[in-house]
């Protein structure tokens, strides 16, 4: 007599000839939780949407930008890569990003006109009202904006080719800030996005 107590159990094929084994109730459970998991797992990547900016100025102005799109596209749940280029790396240092200028001169919305924008100095007069309307109207800052975004998951990357170029050390940068990144890695990162900005 047999003691075997498995739920497998064998049956004869369509033809009544060789046998086949029939999996077993847990090992047929343990299948289906095995593929629910990997169910969950495509449909996790098909919901997950992608966003990369590319950011090339370093003025008080066109930091902003990337920085709110980056951090509120975070907050909608998008992976955000921001890769930093040329004076967008000023963005991104810790100092230079504290004192960030705006043009007097070139911009046609200024209350300035060109011609009195174009004096010595006007730059850091204007660059004075910019800052005062920012306090008014308690805006966030540049480092507030960064550290935000960084606690949010967006990914700051300082291009290498400008790091060499004008001489940055990488340390001067904001802690997370991810440092030798090349145009590859950008270009394959803006086509993998559903989004693609350039500020």
């Amino acid at each position: 007599m047999s003691t075997d107590t498995s739920d497998t159990t064998t049956e004869d094929g369509p033809n009544g000839d060789a046998a086949e084994e029939i999996p077993s109730r847990a090992e047929l459970a343990a299948r289906v939780e095995e593929l629910e998991e990997e169910l969950s797992d495509v449909a996790a990547g098909q919901n997950s949407k992608k966003m990369s900016i590319v950011a090339t100025k370093g003025t008080l102005d066109m930091a902003y930008p990337p920085l709110i799109l980056a951090s509120t596209a975070a907050a909608f749940g998008y992976d955000v890569t921001v890769f930093h280029t040329f004076w967008g790396l000023d963005i991104l240092h810790k100092e230079r990003s504290k004192n960030l200028k705006l043009s007097s001169v070139g911009n046609p919305n200024m209350p300035v006109p060109n011609m009195v924008g174009a004096l010595p100095g006007m730059d850091r007069v204007t660059t004075s009202m910019m800052e005062k309307r920012i306090n008014d109207n308690d805006t966030a800052t540049i480092e507030e904006l960064i550290e935000t975004s960084l606690d949010m998951g967006v990914e700051f990357q300082a291009c290498q080719m400008t790091i060499e170029l004008m001489d940055y050390d990488e340390d001067n940068f904001y802690d997370g800030v991810t440092t030798g990144v090349g145009a590859a890695t950008a270009i394959q990162d803006m086509a993998d996005a559903d989004i693609q900005l350039l500020v």
